[in-house]
């Protein structure tokens, strides 16, 4: 692999993918870019990551939580997937661990400010 395709490989798996969707209270989805369109299931439980609902602006750690700062002081609900973006959430206090779920070793979190 040449040094540029190794580069551009890190680059694309330290993405954060964030979608807003605007309603009477905004619901912020966040997830691991390389989660998107797969789905989990142990036992009862499922994660469907549906590019649908989660793909949206794809971003760098730091800017990811820059948006999920800014929007935790609005009246905001939080649906988070994925091991980077469970970290920004809890380096952005607005989870603790105890707030984090995994399903197939996956991290989630759902948060309603």
């Amino acid at each position: 692999m040449g040094w540029e395709k190794f580069l551009f490989s890190i680059f694309i798996f330290t993405m954060i993918s964030i979608k807003i969707h605007k309603t009477y209270r905004d619901i912020i989805a966040v997830c691991d870019t390389e989660l998107l369109g797969k789905y989990f299931e142990e036992g009862n439980f499922q994660l469907d990551v549906k590019k649908s609902f989660f793909a949206g602006e794809e971003v760098s750690e730091e800017k990811a939580m820059q948006i999920i700062q800014n929007q935790s002081r609005e009246d905001a609900i939080f649906n988070i997937i994925g091991e980077k973006s469970v970290s920004c959430a809890l380096k952005s206090e607005i989870i603790n661990k105890q707030g984090i779920k995994k399903i197939q070793g996956i991290p989630y979190a759902l948060v309603l400010m």
